[in-house]
C-alpha cells in the first residue's frame, strides 16, 4: 500500500444557500492513520464526502490512490439486507456455490475473480470485529446499532482499501466492540483519514489534522499530543496578547504625553515671542515651525499606536476562543455517605423480557460517589436509570430514595422548551434567583449576550447540552443525585471538555452511562458497575 494517498488541490466548496465551507484547501496524505478534528459544523464529514466522491467541489480536484473504502456516519441500509448483502459478498458466493455445483458459466467467474476466499476471509474479518456468531443469511433488523457500524465497517475491509475514509466508526459500539475496532485499525497499513470524537481512538492515531475555519493544520503524534501543543500555543498566544495590549497603552500613553508637550511648547513659544516684541510675520514663522514639529511627532506617534493595534489583532487571531466553563456549584453538595437511593431485589419487566435476572439488581448509591454504568447495547442501562429517576417503577423489590432532587438527562436532551429562549428556559429552573444572578450564570456556561436569548430549538447539540446542564445544575433546589444517559454521543471534542468542566464542578452523586473511557476518567469516576446478562457486578476501573 505504498502508493496509498490522498491529495486534494486547491478544494472549495459552497453549500446550495451559499454558505462556504472550504476554499483553495490543499493537502497530502499518505500511509498511515490520520485523525481529523474540528467542530460540530466545520465540514469533516463533507470533506469526507468530497474525498469520497459523494459531493462534487466547486472548484480544485481530489485524487485518490488505490482503491477507496469509505464508512459513512449514516449507513443507507434497509432492515430487509441479509449480512452477505451488506457485506457485497452475496454474488461471489452465489457463483462460487454455482461452479461448484457443475456450472461453468463464464459469468461466474468473472463475477468471482480473485475471491475464491471470500467466504473464508469474510468469517476472519467477522470474528476481529466481534461478529463471528452472525450468519450470512441475517437480516439487519435482527442486529443492534452498533452491530451494523462494524457490518459496515466489515464490508469495507473486504475490499482490501489501499485508503480507507471512515467517519464517526464508534457511534453506538459498546466498549468491547471499540476495542475490537481499535485493535484492527491498529495493523491496518494503507492511508486512513478518521472523523471521530473518541479521544480513545484519536489516541491510536499517528498524526492529528485541525479543521479550523477552513484550513487545515497537521499535528505529529496522536491526540493527547496535539492537545499538549495546542495548550502550549494557547500559552504563547496568551502572553503575545498581553505584551501586545501593554505595547498598545505604552503607545498611547506616549503619544498623549507628546501631545501635551507639544501644546506647552506652543503656549511658551507664543508668550516668549510676545514678550520678545518680534515683528509679527517673524513670529508667524516661527509659531507654523512649531506647531508642524508638533504635528510631525504627532503623526509619527499616531503611527506608533496604529502598529501597535495591529500587532494585537495580529495576536488576537492567534488565540483561541476561551471554551472552558468555570464554575462554583455549592449547593449540589451531598454529605457524604448519605445514602440517595436504595435498591433491594429489583425486577423489571420490558414486554416478555426481564431486565434483571435471578433475585432482581441490588443497588446503593450514597452521596457523593461518581459512578459509571456500562454494558453492552440493549443490556438494559437506560432503563436502570429511568428505574432511579422514578419513571419506571420496579414490579417487584424495595426502593428509597433520600429527600432531594433527581435530575435525569436522557439522550435525547428533552428537558428545555424548544420554543422559549435559553434565558426563558433557565429562569423556570431557577426563579428566585435575581435575572442579573442568572445571567451571571449563563455566561459561566458559554451563553453570552445574544446567545441567551435564542431558542433552544435552534441551538446546536453542545449548545443544547449546556443549556441543559445550566438549567438542572443550578436549578431550586439543586439537584443531589445527576443521571447522564450517554451525554457524549454527537458531542464534538470541545463540548464533551465542557461536559466535563460541568461535571467536575458538580459536588453531588451522579451515575453516568457512557461507553468513552477517556470521558470516564475526566470527571473523576470512583465506582464501576457493569450490567450483563441481567446481572448488575461491581467492577474495578476497565484497564488503559
Amino acid at each position: 500500500m505504498s502508493d496509498a494517498s490522498v491529495v486534494c488541490s486547491n478544494l472549495s466548496f459552497t453549500w446550495p444557500d451559499d454558505t462556504p465551507v472550504f476554499q483553495d484547501l490543499s493537502f497530502a496524505l499518505g500511509s498511515g492513520r490520520t485523525g481529523l478534528v474540528a467542530p460540530n459544523g466545520a465540514g469533516k464529514s463533507t470533506l469526507l464526502k468530497l474525498i469520497a466522491g459523494d459531493l462534487r467541489p466547486g472548484t480544485g480536484s481530489v485524487a485518490v490512490g488505490g482503491t477507496l473504502g469509505y464508512l459513512p456516519q449514516s449507513l443507507p441500509l434497509t432492515d430487509d439486507l441479509t449480512v452477505s448483502e451488506v457485506l457485497g459478498i452475496a454474488a461471489i458466493i452465489q457463483a462460487i456455490d454455482a461452479v461448484e455445483s457443475g456450472d461453468v458459466d463464464e459469468k461466474h467467474f468473472t463475477t468471482i475473480g480473485d475471491d475464491w476466499d471470500i467466504e473464508e476471509r469474510t468469517r476472519g474479518q467477522l470474528d476481529r470485529l466481534g461478529l463471528g456468531h452472525l450468519t450470512l443469511d441475517r437480516t439487519l433488523n435482527t442486529l443492534s446499532g452498533g452491530q451494523v457500524v462494524s457490518l459496515g465497517l466489515a464490508a469495507q475491509l473486504l475490499k482490501r482499501p489501499d485508503v480507507l475514509l471512515l467517519d464517526e466508526p464508534t457511534n453506538n459500539l459498546d466498549l468491547d466492540a471499540r476495542h475490537k475496532l481499535y485493535d484492527v485499525l491498529a495493523t491496518y497499513t494503507g492511508c486512513l483519514l478518521l472523523v471521530s470524537h473518541d479521544r480513545a481512538l484519536l489516541d491510536r492515531m499517528e498524526r492529528i489534522a485541525e479543521l479550523d475555519r477552513g484550513e487545515l493544520r497537521f499535528h505529529g503524534g496522536n491526540f493527547t499530543a496535539y492537545e499538549e501543543a495546542v495548550r502550549a500555543e494557547q500559552e504563547v498566544a496568551e502572553k503575545n496578547v498581553r505584551n501586545a495590549e501593554q505595547e498598545l497603552k505604552r503607545e498611547k500613553r506616549e503619544m498623549q504625553l507628546a501631545r501635551e508637550r507639544a501644546e506647552r511648547r506652543q503656549s511658551n513659544a507664543a508668550r516668549n515671542l510676545k514678550n520678545a516684541g518680534l515683528p509679527r510675520i517673524f513670529a508667524g514663522n516661527m509659531k507654523r515651525g512649531a506647531q508642524e514639529s508638533a504635528g510631525r511627532a504627532g503623526q509619527m506617534h499616531a503611527g506608533r499606536v496604529t502598529e501597535a493595534k495591529a500587532r494585537l489583532d495580529e495576536a488576537g487571531r492567534t488565540l483561541r476562543e476561551e471554551q472552558r466553563i468555570a464554575l462554583d456549584l455549592p449547593d449540589t453538595t451531598v454529605p457524604a455517605g448519605r445514602t440517595l437511593f436504595l435498591g433491594e431485589q429489583l425486577r423489571v419487566r420490558l414486554g416478555d423480557k426481564e431486565v434483571f435476572t435471578g433475585d432482581g439488581a441490588d443497588l446503593t448509591i450514597r452521596g457523593p460517589e461518581r459512578m459509571a454504568l456500562t454494558g453492552s447495547n440493549g443490556a438494559g442501562k437506560s432503563t436502570l436509570l429511568r428505574l432511579l429517576n422514578g419513571d419506571l417503577p420496579p414490579h417487584s423489590g424495595g426502593v428509597k430514595r433520600a429527600d432531594g432532587r433527581i435530575a435525569y438527562l436522557s439522550q435525547r436532551l428533552d428537558l428545555l422548551d424548544e420554543d422559549r429562549t435559553v434565558a426563558e428556559n433557565f429562569a423556570e429552573y431557577a426563579p428566585q434567583r435575581p435575572e442579573a444572578e442568572r445571567m451571571n450564570l449563563l455566561a459561566r456556561f458559554l451563553f453570552r449576550g445574544a446567545r441567551a436569548h435564542l431558542p433552544v430549538g435552534v441551538l446546536s447539540g453542545g449548545e443544547r447540552l449546556r443549556a441543559t446542564l445550566a438549567c438542572v445544575l443550578c436549578a431550586e433546589p439543586a439537584p443531589h443525585l445527576l443521571l447522564l444517559d450517554e451525554p457524549t454521543n454527537n458531542l464534538d471534542l470541545v463540548s464533551a471538555g465542557q461536559l466535563e468542566s460541568a461535571l467536575n464542578s458538580y459536588q453531588g452523586a451522579f451515575v453516568v452511562v457512557s461507553h468513552d473511557e477517556r470521558f470516564l476518567r475526566e470527571i473523576g469516576v470512583n465506582r464501576w458497575l457493569r450490567l450483563s446478562d441481567g446481572e448488575l457486578k461491581e467492577t474495578g476501573a476497565p484497564e488503559v
